[in-house]
C-alpha cells in the first residue's frame, strides 16, 4: 500500500493539489490499485472512476476500500467516495437462484456484451449489484458476471435458505421440457438440460410436479429426474465417470462462454464434465491451470509424448497456450481438454471431439499438441481450495 499511497501523493503534489486532476495520472493510479487488490476481474469487482476533483471506488473487496480510505486525509482537495458491494441498495436481496435452463452471463450489463459464462437452472448465486435490468452475480466457482433479471430469482437470506433446504430433483436426461399440466400434450413451461435443479412438489409414476425459483409450477417426466439428495449421495467422481460424461457431449458445438449441453467453450466443457459428477472447479482454463497437482509432460518446454503416455491418467486436465505457435514460452493458458488415456484427449474445439497427442494417430491434433504447456491432476485433489464437491459447498446447502 505504501507504493500506492506514494503514487497518489507524488501525482497530486506535482499538481499542487489545486489543479484539475489529470485523467492520465488517475488511469495510472487505477492500474496500480487494481494490480494489488483486484488482479483478476473475474473474481473481484473493482470499479474506479474519476471526474475532475472527484474519485469513486466501488468494490467487492473491503480491504481495497479500507486502504483507499487511508488516502483521503492526504488529499483534502479531492472528493472521495467508496462503496462496498453488495449493500443496502439491494434491499436485502443479496442471494439468488438461476431461473432459466441455461442463462447467459455477460461481461457488462448489456445484451450485446461478451458472453462470459452460463448458469444452469438451480445454480445458487450471490448478488453484488443491480444496474438497470441486470444483476452482477458471483457463481459457486467464484466467478463474476452480469446476468439479465429474468435469469435469476433474487432472494433474501431467509428465502434462499428455505429454497436450499427444500426437497429438490436434478434433471438427468440430456435435454427435455416441462409442461403446464401432467401430460406431454400440454403447453411447455421451459426447456431443460442435464444438471438443472428444481424443487419437487409431488412425485408421480409418469409425471412429477415441480416448482421453479420464480414460483412457476410445472410437470416433467419422472424418468428424467433423480432426487437431488440421492444424486449427491451416489456421486463418485472418478476417471471413468468423468470420461463417460465428457463423451456424452461429443458433437456439441463450441460456444464462447458456454458451460452447458447447448454449447461449451474449452474450459466450459471441462467444468461441465466435472460438475455433472458433483465437483466444482474454476471457470476458465487459466484458472484451472493453477489447481490440482502439476504433472511432468514437457521436455525443454516442448511436448514430450513419452512423458505424456507415462505420467498422465484419464481425467487429468491438459493445458495449451496459443502463444507457443508464435514461439513464445510462458504465455497465457488459452485452451484445455481432458486426457482419456493412450495419448487421446477430449476437447471443445469447433465442437467436442476426441483427439490425440500421438503424431502417428489418425486423430492427431498437431495444432494443439505443439502448444501443450502443462497438465494437472484434479481427481486426487478434491477438497482442496477451488476443487469442491457440490455436497460440501455452502451455497448448495452443505450436507
Amino acid at each position: 500500500m505504501k507504493q500506492i499511497v506514494g503514487v497518489f501523493m507524488l501525482s497530486f503534489i506535482c499538481l499542487k493539489l489545486n489543479a484539475q486532476t489529470d485523467s492520465a495520472i488517475f488511469t495510472k493510479i487505477a492500474e496500480q490499485v487494481k494490480k494489488q487488490y483486484a488482479p483478476d476481474k473475474r473474481s473481484v469487482y473493482f470499479n474506479l472512476r474519476f471526474k475532475q476533483d472527484s474519485v469513486w471506488l466501488e468494490s467487492s473487496s473491503n480491504i481495497a476500500l479500507q486502504e483507499f480510505d487511508k488516502v483521503k486525509p492526504n488529499l483534502p482537495n479531492l472528493k472521495f467516495q467508496s462503496t462496498l458491494v453488495p449493500n443496502e441498495s439491494l434491499g436485502g436481496l443479496e442471494y439468488g437462484v438461476a431461473n432459466l435452463s441455461v442463462s447467459n452471463n455477460r461481461a457488462n450489463p448489456q445484451h450485446a456484451a461478451e458472453l462470459m459464462t452460463q448458469m444452469l437452472l438451480g445454480t445458487p448465486v450471490r448478488i453484488l449489484k443491480k444496474q438497470g435490468g441486470f444483476y452482477l452475480v458471483k457463481t459457486p466457482d467464484n466467478y463474476l458476471s452480469w446476468t439479465d433479471g429474468s435469469a435469476i430469482k433474487p432472494m433474501t437470506k431467509e428465502q434462499f435458505e428455505a429454497w436450499q433446504s427444500a426437497e429438490k430433483v436434478i434433471f438427468t436426461a440430456d435435454y427435455g421440457h416441462s409442461y403446464t399440466g401432467p401430460t406431454l400434450n400440454g403447453y411447455r413451461v421451459s426447456d431443460l438440460v442435464k444438471g438443472n435443479i428444481l424443487q419437487i412438489l409431488a412425485y408421480g409414476k409418469v409425471m412429477s410436479k415441480v416448482i421453479y425459483p420464480d414460483g412457476r409450477i410445472a410437470y416433467l417426466e419422472t424418468k428424467n429426474v433423480m432426487p437431488y439428495k440421492k444424486w449427491l449421495k451416489e456421486l463418485n467422481p472418478n476417471a471413468k465417470s468423468i470420461i463417460k460424461t465428457a463423451e456424452t457431449l461429443i458433437g456439441v458445438p463450441y460456444l464462447w462462454g458456454g458451460t452447458s449441453l447447448k454449447g461449451v467453450d474449452c474450459s466450459g466443457f471441462t467444468k461441465t464434465a466435472y460438475f455433472l459428477n458433483g465437483v466444482i472447479i474454476p471457470r476458465d482454463a487459466s484458472q484451472q491451470a493453477l489447481i490440482g497437482t502439476a504433472l511432468d509432460v514437457l521436455e525443454n518446454d516442448s511436448i514430450s509424448v513419452e512423458k505424456c503416455l507415462k505420467n498422465l491418467k484419464a481425467g487429468d486436465l491438459l493445458f495449451f497456450s496459443a502463444a507457443k505457435r508464435r514461439g513464445i514460452n510462458g504465455g497465457r493458458v488459452s485452451h484445455t481438454g481432458i486426457y482419456m488415456g493412450n495419448g487421446e484427449f477430449i476437447q471443445s474445439a469447433g465442437m467436442v471431439k476426441v483427439s490425440s497427442l500421438v503424431p502417428t494417430a489418425l486423430n492427431y491434433d498437431a495444432g494443439q499438441s505443439v502448444t501443450l504447456v502443462g497438465a494437472r491432476r484434479i481427481l486426487t485433489a478434491i477438497g482442496q481450495p477451488e476443487i469442491i464437491r457440490v455436497d460440501q459447498h455452502d451455497w448448495y446447502g452443505k450436507n
